[in-house]
């Protein structure tokens, strides 16, 4: 049997096509040529002695020895990667770190949590990518992010699914809406409303529809958004009503630009979630940043 001579460049190679979909775009993602990335996944491929790939007119779909063999290459290059940190300085060692989360934990908790982080270790190589709930947990089954914060559920298999922080939904209007000025507001009272909320996809949606099925026998939906700023500027305009996480209308609501309701008969409680792949080797970079999310100041942030 000839032994094979497996490189490096050539689990990179085959790692970014998977993840890429095409040769040019993973050329490009590792700054090498086409030819040269055609030629290291042919050789890969030849050394295997089976195709990788299915090939869908331009594109390059995995088949199933490629999904299988994928997170293992992802394997073997972390595991090297944190070989190469541990010989450098104690803050290199943290990195590279690709983030995922989703809208509200992304925009409002994550940065503060990054800052702290590389506070602690000035040398943390980390990206953050923001998306909604099922986008994130998509990313996270394709390997092209190391982590997950999640507002909604995840059923996944592959993915382990952990319990993070509690948060709670609200639902606001303007200071001149009708229901602003109710003392006590009623399940008609929103079926009759006009409602601006998240998209389909979203954690706070996938919540907030739960938290009325059966409550609200009818939403009269007036716009989606896939942001929470736009959806707090449209309920500001006085043109419906909304529900968010509270964390991301603190300062509205301080300022009275936004008004919340209150819903005793909603339950708009919510737990978020941190996700991991089940093959994902954790490097000593994601370890300690799971480390500080889980620490004290999470419950506040």
């Amino acid at each position: 049997m000839i032994p094979m001579r497996i490189t490096l460049k050539q689990l990179e190679v085959f790692i970014a096509v998977a993840q890429a979909g095409n040769v040019t775009r993973a050329a490009e993602s590792l700054s090498i040529t086409q030819s040269a990335t055609s030629m290291a996944l042919a050789d890969f491929e030849h050394q295997l002695g089976r195709k990788l790939f299915d090939r869908i007119g331009k594109r390059l779909q995995l088949n199933d020895a490629g999904r299988l063999l994928l997170p293992k290459s992802l394997d073997a290059i972390a595991r090297i990667a944190d070989i190469e940190h541990m010989a450098a300085s104690d803050n290199a060692m943290i990195g590279p770190l690709r983030i995922g989360a989703s809208q509200t934990i992304g925009n409002y908790m994550m940065p503060g949590l990054i800052g702290n982080f590389m506070k602690t270790y000035p040398g943390a190589q980390l990206t953050l990518d923001v998306a909604n709930t099922r986008q994130v947990i998509e990313s996270l089954r394709q390997f092209q992010i190391d982590i997950g914060f999640i507002e909604g559920f995840c059923h996944e298999p592959d993915l382990e699914v952990m319990p993070w922080c509690s948060d709670e939904l609200v639902v606001f209007a303007a200071p001149t809406h009708p229901l602003a000025k109710k003392k006590a507001v009623t399940e008609s009272d929103l079926a009759e409303a006009s409602w601006i909320l998240r998209e389909p996809g979203s954690g706070t949606r996938e919540v907030f529809d739960n938290a009325v099925l059966g409550k609200i026998h009818r939403i009269n939906l007036l716009l989606e958004f896939g942001h929470t700023e736009a959806i707090r500027q449209a309920v500001t305009s006085g043109i419906g009503i909304g529900c968010a996480s509270r964390r991301t209308l603190e300062d509205a609501i301080r300022t009275d630009s936004v008004v919340p309701l209150k819903t005793p008969f909603l339950d708009l409680k919510r737990d978020l979630f941190v996700l991991i792949h089940r093959q994902k080797f954790r490097t000593q970079g994601l370890e300690r940043f799971l480390e500080h999310c889980r620490g004290p100041a999470t419950a506040t942030a």
